[in-house]
């Protein structure tokens, strides 16, 4: 019988909470090297997007390289944080563009591996009854 992880271990939180600001700020400032190293380099990684599903980190990469960047005036809210012993969490937030009215939603499920907390699996929605 296993046991159930440990959750939230305070240096564990503090770690993917960095890893996930660097990453939001590479977001903002559309630095494509830098999101393409925080997600797993793998086929196995998946994003699915406001219109869009990827599968595999190329079909990622390419997109970011054809997509409008995120706008300057993106906030966060209501992000929550939980991680699962040393090497897994999760990251769910809701954003605003200050463009629109819309409200988004966001969730990555991030993996440390021997070279540091990767998105392994990511989906972004919009709520449209805010159009």
């Amino acid at each position: 019988m296993s046991k159930d992880p440990l959750i939230n271990l305070p240096h564990v939180v503090e770690a993917v909470r960095l890893a996930f600001e660097d990453y939001e700020c590479a977001l903002l400032a559309n630095q494509l090297e830098v999101l393409d190293d925080y997600f797993w380099s793998t086929e196995h990684t998946v994003r699915y997007g406001i219109a869009e599903n990827l599968y595999g980190a190329r079909d990622i990469a390419a997109y970011r390289r054809v997509c409008v960047p995120v706008g300057p005036g993106r906030k966060l809210r209501n992000t929550v944080i939980c991680t699962f012993d040393e090497n897994y969490a999760t990251v769910s937030t809701e954003f605003s563009d200050a463009e629109t009215r819309r409200t988004g939603r966001q969730m990555q499920t991030w993996v440390r591996f021997a070279d540091g907390w990767k998105v392994v699996a990511a989906h972004v929605s919009v709520d449209l009854s805010t159009l």
